[in-house]
C-alpha cells in the first residue's frame, strides 16, 4: 500500500470524480453533479478526500463535518482496487480529519441493499442503528 497517495480533491479533479462514482459509486445522488460537487469542495476543501495509486484515482470518501456531526457519504473504491486497503485508508483520513476538527462519533449513508459496503463498514466498526430512518425531501425538482 505505499504507493496509494490519500489528498484532498481540487477544483480540478471534480470531472473526474463524477466519472469515477459513474464506475465505482453504488447508486446517484441528486447533488452527483458539477455545480453540487464545486459546492461541497467550495464550502469545505478538505470534505472530498480521494485515494490514488499510480496517479490514477482508485477511492473517494467524503467527510463532512457540519461543526456538531461528522457524516461520511460516497465511499467508493474501484472495482479492481477492493479489497487491498483503499476503502480502510480513506475512512482512516476521513476519522483523522473528523477527530482534528473536533468531532465525537462518525456516521455513514449507506445504501440497504449494498451488502458488499455492508461488510465493508462492519470491518471498520460502523453498526447500523435500526431505530433511526433517514428522511429526505427534495428541495429543488
Amino acid at each position: 500500500m505505499d504507493d496509494l497517495r490519500i489528498r484532498a480533491a481540487g477544483p480540478g479533479d471534480l470531472d473526474a470524480v463524477l466519472a469515477f462514482w459513474k464506475v465505482a459509486a453504488e447508486g446517484t445522488s441528486i447533488s452527483d453533479d458539477r455545480a453540487g460537487v464545486e459546492r461541497l469542495v467550495g464550502r469545505d476543501p478538505e470534505a472530498l478526500i480521494l485515494a490514488e495509486r499510480r496517479g490514477e484515482l482508485v477511492g473517494t470518501v467524503i467527510a463532512g463535518f457540519d461543526g456538531w456531526r461528522c457524516h461520511l457519504y460516497r465511499l467508493a473504491v474501484h472495482p479492481g482496487h477492493r479489497r487491498r486497503g483503499v476503502g480502510s485508508a480513506l475512512l482512516a483520513a476521513a476519522e483523522e480529519r473528523f477527530v482534528r476538527l473536533g468531532g465525537r462519533r462518525g456516521d455513514a449513508m449507506v445504501l440497504d441493499r449494498n451488502e458488499l459496503a455492508h461488510h465493508t463498514w462492519r470491518a471498520a466498526g460502523y453498526a447500523p442503528e435500526p431505530q433511526w430512518s433517514r428522511w429526505v425531501k427534495h428541495l429543488v425538482g
